[in-house]
């Protein structure tokens, strides 16, 4: 999994791409999500449109990016996922825990 940062009206827009199955990358977006909340960016919108695979270690990954952010003070929102996914998200009850939207700036407009 690689992911590139974007920022639109404050907001730290994360664009995944490739599959997340944990690993060295996992680590890498767990540290940046605290770099992001250390330099004061803690609404955050992750951008999940080249993500076609997502397994328990993937889940895992939402689970501590959101834990993370939400101790902090901040927010972290879903941008879109395959319908694939969004099924992962329902049978696991996490779309309970995710704001999921499928237009950006919607997203966007959301954090006001």
């Amino acid at each position: 999994m690689k992911f590139n940062i974007k920022m639109r009206e404050g907001i730290a827009i994360i664009v995944l791409e490739g599959d997340m199955v944990g690993g060295p990358d996992a680590a890498l977006l767990s540290e940046k999500f605290r770099e992001l909340i250390e330099a004061g960016s803690n609404r955050i919108l992750l951008d999940m449109k080249h993500v076609d695979y997502m397994n328990s270690s993937g889940l895992g990954i939402l689970i501590a990016g959101v834990t993370t952010v939400r101790n902090n003070g901040g927010e972290l929102k879903l941008l879109h996922l395959i319908e694939k996914l969004r099924n992962l998200l329902r049978i696991t009850k996490l779309h309970q825990v995710f704001e999921i939207y499928e237009n950006e700036d919607e997203a966007i407009a959301s954090f006001t």
